[in-house]
């Protein structure tokens, strides 16, 4: 009988980071993921041909060059240089299975132009984003959101942010719609306007998060890593496995047991692995989460860079909902044979949105537009599910699906939630005993 404090269930990002966590603090952990590679749901895609082979396309064509110089992201995400999870992977030392390269701009999509984000002063001043007294009143809200501290009230200048609304917010800024429009969609990355009703602390917090991230980059405040997003999953599993963690791949999942309505264990090719606890996307779980949406995504293969990027060999793409009498922004991410994944001069651009209509595609027609000629296309629809407890009784603790954005930031607050359930404490970057002693150890 085998018995383990943890068992993880799927290879994607967020349970690779659970995994390590676990593993860091001191549980026994098993993970297993029924299929043959890492990722689950969000792998990374090599040879090219593969990407053809998914989605029943023809191909590939021979300019394409040589198939393993490809790492496609079937969900492709930035990560802002200051968030939690950029901080988790430097605690963790999974650095050292990563490289890292700045994404060279982020753009916002106004009028069917693209414009530069500005998130310093130096880019306000030359932005065509706003006029001279707007600049001047932008200037003086990213001043007042880098200045602000959440415990020391004295920093709040009047404004309270668990009562102050993000509206009230810029109206003491006095601050125009446009100027509003691009500071929450492509600054604070809200994704709808609903935010704008209330209390600021969340936008204020994503102001300064942003202009952080950007300080510590030219360019723009995200980072990708060479090789795509498989290497992060990969990179955590080998912390687990570092830290004594078991891995199983292709290894299918036959039953998770329960016992007066708690997990007991599972069972996988008629043997039992007992648990305390159990982590999972919800792939694994179907009668345990609910379809809130869906999200289209379309990989577009191009042989140039995006114009009007400044022939950025990568960038973000914000177009916010408001441009296209939307409910939800569009967002496009373009990487490049500059991070190694791509054969040379090819580009890949994703783009992703919450599904609004019948027509999906007609939807994001207006992304496909700004990256056209398109050497080939892949779409698919998914269903965003999200768990139908908290797994506190049942001890199954399941992740939401990938939700539209191509920024890091809502799964961070997904696995910072999950750790909080899982643990019952808030994850900590103070360094516990065996990391500190299993450092010492190597050096």
């Amino acid at each position: 009988m085998e018995e383990y404090d943890t068992i993880v269930l799927g290879t994607g990002p967020k349970e690779c980071i659970l995994s390590g966590l676990m593993s860091l603090n001191g549980k026994k952990v098993l993970h297993i993921d029924n299929h043959p590679y890492h990722g689950g749901g969000s792998t990374s895609i090599s040879p090219i041909e593969e990407l053809y082979k998914r989605f029943k396309i023809p191909g590939p064509a021979k300019t394409m060059c040589r198939g393993k110089e490809w790492n496609v992201d079937l969900i492709p995400k930035f990560l802002l240089a200051g968030e939690e999870l950029v901080k988790i992977l430097v605690y963790t030392d999974v650095t050292r299975y990563l490289d890292f390269k700045v994404v060279e701009g982020s753009y916002v999509y106004k009028s069917g132009k693209l414009y530069k984000v500005p998130a310093t002063d130096e880019d306000a001043q030359v932005s065509d984003l706003m006029g001279m007294f707007d600049k001047r009143r932008f200037r003086k809200l990213l001043l007042f959101a880098l200045n602000f501290d959440v415990k020391n009230p004295r920093t709040y200048q009047d404004v309270d942010p668990s009562k102050t609304t993000s509206r009230d917010l810029f109206s003491r800024f006095d601050l125009g719609l446009d100027v509003m429009e691009f500071t929450g969609h492509a600054i604070a990355l809200r994704n709808n306007t609903s935010y704008l009703d209330e209390p600021c602390r969340e936008t204020i917090r994503m102001i300064r998060l942003y202009c952080q991230s950007q300080s510590r980059h030219s360019g723009s405040p995200y980072l990708y890593p060479l090789y795509g997003l498989g290497e992060i999953a990969q990179g955590f599993a080998r912390l687990n496995a570092e830290y004594g963690g078991t891995l199983l791949l292709n290894r299918p999942v036959d039953e998770i047991v329960m016992e007066n309505g708690k997990v007991k264990g599972v069972k996988s090719e008629g043997k039992l692995f007992y648990c305390k606890q159990l982590v999972c996307d919800p792939s694994y779980v179907p009668s345990r989460v609910r379809k809130v949406g869906r999200v289209i995504r379309v990989i577009c293969l191009l042989n140039h860079p995006i114009k009007h990027t400044h022939e950025a060999s990568s960038c973000q793409i914000i177009i916010p909902q408001t441009q296209l009498d939307r409910k939800s922004d569009i967002f496009i991410s373009v990487v490049s044979y500059t991070h190694n994944v791509a054969s040379a001069g090819m580009y890949i651009a994703t783009i992703s949105t919450n599904v609004e209509t019948n027509n999906p595609e007609k939807e994001v027609q207006p992304g496909i537009e700004l990256l056209e000629p398109i050497e080939q296309k892949f779409i698919s629809i998914s269903n965003l599910l999200v768990p139908n407890e908290d797994g506190r009784r049942s001890q199954i603790f399941v992740s939401r699906s990938y939700d539209s954005t191509n920024h890091f930031e809502g799964e961070c607050q997904d696995i910072k939630d999950m750790y909080h359930r899982i643990t019952g404490s808030e994850f900590s970057f103070g360094a516990s005993s065996r990391h500190a002693s299993h450092n010492s150890d190597e050096d």
